[in-house]
């Protein structure tokens, strides 16, 4: 009987990875009823769900299930000594404290997008989770772990996503990357023009600049010797004129 359980559960976490992107670790949301069940059917709660699963399992419950099984008194004492080894998530009713119920469906979203398990004993808590597509719900019944299957809302999810009519959470965050890739706005579906990068840059801008050091004057060697031509300029002769003031005579009359 043990391992048929154990084949019906790996079924069944094996529909819940392939077609809600199931990881692990396995988050599980506990609540106060599942670990006054396991007390009473002296289950390890964590022992049991790593075999149970066959994986990591990461157990957490909320601060309103917490505060729900403080309220009850002295008859679900060990209930909340087991609650509070687990990790407290975060939740919207920090200031005021909802119903365990009422706040692990909250933690939910409508669409489960943090991939959580709930383990819960709590009948009408289960008719709701039921009607959220992708939640696993796991319960105990007579000492033992049991893992819920599918229910009819996942199997409808899968089946008009399998013929198109819908598009998973996975696909929809696929699709809106591609879009951001392509320029496509998702508000007006108007194409945005793609900044092109430009072709090869020119190599010789890619060229290390020289670094130009100082400039030395040039040394002329020993042999070399630097001649200046010196023009002659030629004088005319002066020829006494009249009245002893002397005149340049002009070659070209003489």
């Amino acid at each position: 009987m043990k391992i048929k359980r154990q084949k019906q559960a790996k079924k069944t976490i094996s529909f819940y990875k392939y077609n809600f992107s199931f990881r692990e670790p396995f988050q599980i949301l506990l609540d106060g009823t599942f670990c006054q069940a396991a007390l009473i059917g002296k289950i390890q709660i964590k022992e049991q769900m790593l075999k149970y699963l066959m994986g990591e399992v990461q157990l957490c419950t909320t601060s309103c299930a917490l505060k729900e099984v403080e309220s009850l008194g002295k008859d679900l004492y060990g209930a909340k000594l087991i609650l509070q080894r687990f990790q407290v998530r975060r939740c919207p009713h920090f200031d005021e404290p909802v119903p365990a119920s009422e706040c692990l469906l909250s933690m939910l979203e409508g669409t489960n997008p943090h991939h959580y398990f709930i383990a819960t004993q709590d009948n009408e808590l289960t008719k709701g989770l039921k009607e959220i597509p992708g939640v696993p719900i796991m319960y105990v019944i007579q000492n033992t772990m049991v893992l819920d299957k599918p229910s009819e809302c996942s199997l409808k999810r899968v089946q008009a996503v399998l013929a198109g009519e819908m598009v998973t959470p996975t696909q929809q965050q696929s699709i809106s990357k591609l879009k951001e890739a392509q320029g496509v706005n998702a508000e007006e579906g108007v194409r945005r023009k793609r900044k092109r990068k430009s072709g090869n840059p020119n190599p010789l801008s890619c060229m290390k600049k020289k670094k130009k050091g100082p400039t030395q004057p040039k040394q002329s060697t020993d042999g070399e010797k630097k001649t200046k031509k010196s023009r002659k300029r030629k004088r005319k002769p002066a020829v006494a004129g009249a009245g002893g003031q002397t005149v340049t005579a002009n070659p070209n009359t003489l």
